[in-house]
C-alpha cells in the first residue's frame, strides 16, 4: 500500500508542477523537492524492514556483525546519494548531482576497505 501511495503522491506532484512551471517555475522546484522528501520518507520505512532482515541472515550464519553494519551502512549511501542526485538533476543541476554521485562511489569504496582487507586476510591465509 505505501508503494501505491508514493506513485499516486509522485504522480499528483508531476503534474501540478509542469501546471505550474510555466507560471511560477520557483514552486514547481519546490513542490517536487517537497515530493521527494515525502516520498523518501516512506523509502525508510521499508529500509527499517530491510534492515531488520539483514541483520537477521546475519545471525544465521558466521559473519562479523561488523560487515552487517558496513553493508547497511553501504545500502544507506547509495540510497541517499541516488536520492540527491536525482533531485539535482530534476532542478537542472546536472553537475552537482554528477558530483554527489562520485562523492557517494568514493565513499563506498572507503567504506568497503576493511571487507576488502579481511578477504585479502583470508586468501593469504588459504595460500600459506
Amino acid at each position: 500500500m505505501t508503494l501505491f501511495k508514493a506513485a499516486v503522491l509522485g504522480i499528483c506532484a508531476a503534474i501540478l508542477a509542469l501546471s505550474l512551471k510555466p507560471v511560477r517555475g520557483e514552486y514547481s522546484t519546490m513542490l517536487s523537492l517537497a515530493a521527494g522528501g515525502i516520498i523518501f520518507t516512506f523509502i525508510l520505512v521499508k529500509l527499517d524492514t530491510m534492515i531488520q532482515v539483514i541483520r537477521q541472515i546475519g545471525s544465521y550464519i558466521s559473519v562479523n556483525p561488523q560487515y552487517i553494519g558496513i553493508l547497511i551502512k553501504i545500502i544507506g549511501v547509495s540510497y541517499l546519494c541516488e536520492f540527491s542526485a536525482s533531485l539535482c538533476k530534476d532542478a537542472g543541476y546536472q553537475t552537482i548531482a554528477s558530483q554527489i554521485e562520485i562523492a557517494g562511489k568514493l565513499t563506498i569504496l572507503v567504506m568497503s576497505m576493511p571487507v576488502l582487507l579481511a578477504l585479502l586476510d583470508t586468501v593469504g591465509s588459504f595460500l600459506q
